[in-house]
């Protein structure tokens, strides 16, 4: 079972358009850099530019032939989240659809301007940038729930402990 405990403190500041980007609480360069050494070790992930996202994005890819998720688990073709660069250092990632009010009540994300308008899917969401050691064990678990919807190990998510 996935434990994600709430997030401490009030919710950082965002930007309520595209580019969606986080512009208070951001990490230091430190948790910054901790964070993106493990964001990409999953399996038949690759690293590279988000086709979707602002410059110096990164992208988490599924490899070819890996993905067996709903479309809605995708931005744009395979990729299923990006990192914004260390100035934001949030995170856009896909979510199941019902897990998302969970992890927005939790205090951990908010969903994308895009998809509250309705021009992308509600799967889309901002994950806030993780501050400290604590944070970045929970946001990689966002992001392995994301990575497990993008590989169709995923239905309803009634698995999470509130």
């Amino acid at each position: 079972m996935l434990k994600i405990p709430p997030r401490t403190g009030p919710k950082p500041v965002t930007t309520p358009c595209a580019p969606h980007t986080q512009i208070s609480q951001n990490p230091d360069s430190l948790s910054y850099q901790a964070f993106k050494e493990r964001a990409f070790d999953f399996p038949f992930v690759t690293r590279q530019p988000s086709r979707i996202s602002v410059p110096g994005a990164e992208a988490l890819c599924l490899e070819h032939g890996q993905g067996c998720g709903c479309r809605e688990a995708f931005m744009i073709g395979n990729e299923f989240a990006h990192v914004h660069p260390p100035e934001d250092g949030s995170l856009h990632m896909m979510l199941p659809e019902d897990a998302v009010p969970q992890i927005v009540d939790l205090g951990w994300a908010e969903p994308h301007p895009m998809a509250t308008a309705g021009m992308i899917p509600l799967t889309a969401v901002m994950v806030y940038a993780p501050r400290d050691n604590a944070e970045i064990g929970t946001v990689l678990d966002l992001l392995r729930m994301s990575y497990d919807f993008a590989c169709g190990r995923l239905g309803r998510v009634d698995n999470i402990a509130l």
